[in-house]
């Protein structure tokens, strides 16, 4: 279904229609998590908007739209319509992007690049998008996939955010004890 219009007015009681026509209170757990999935997305478009290396731009296009396929079928309670390869998709990435960065020593505090920060935003909504969908997934349908996707694509974007900080010359901010 394409909008056609985007004033609907069919909001305007504090209600939210999913895609098969469902009418959720919009302080439900599924139009939470819907909204965390979406926050998550336009700021990966923040961080797009940066200049970033083409390889990590087209990786965050790709989860763009793995992410709108994801609110999707959360839109769609009765088809668990988001599949398994997107997470290993997301492990492989991980694997390639890990390779070639130094090993932890300490834990990094959000920062370095501005499009290194970002990224570490980013990462904080998918945490809570992943948060959210846990709530929901403990009273409700969710496609079986979305839990893992989301605790993978969280790992996926601190990692970037180390390799955005390096690729752009930006120190890695390392947190001390007793400051």
């Amino acid at each position: 279904m394409r909008l056609t219009k985007i004033t609907t007015r069919t909001g305007d009681k504090g209600t939210t229609g999913l895609a098969d026509g469902t009418r959720l209170g919009k302080d439900h757990a599924r139009i939470a998590v819907l909204g965390s999935v979406d926050e998550l997305s336009s700021q990966l478009g923040v961080l797009l908007a940066e200049d970033i290396a083409p390889d990590f731009r087209t990786t965050l296009l790709r989860i763009q739209n793995d992410l709108f396929d994801l609110g999707g079928a959360l839109a769609l309670p009765t088809r668990d319509a988001f599949p398994e390869d997107r997470v290993a998709w997301l492990d492989g990435q991980l694997a390639h992007y890990n390779a070639d960065l130094p090993p932890l020593r300490e834990f990094i505090l959000p920062g370095g690049s501005r499009a290194g920060a970002l990224c570490h935003v980013a990462r904080t909504v998918a945490r809570r998008a992943e948060r959210d969908l846990t709530v929901l997934s403990q009273r409700d349908a969710v496609p079986q996939h979305a839990v893992p996707y989301l605790n993978r694509l969280s790992d996926l974007l601190f990692v970037l955010s180390r390799c955005i900080n390096r690729a752009q010359g930006a120190a890695e901010t390392c947190w001390q004890r007793d400051k």
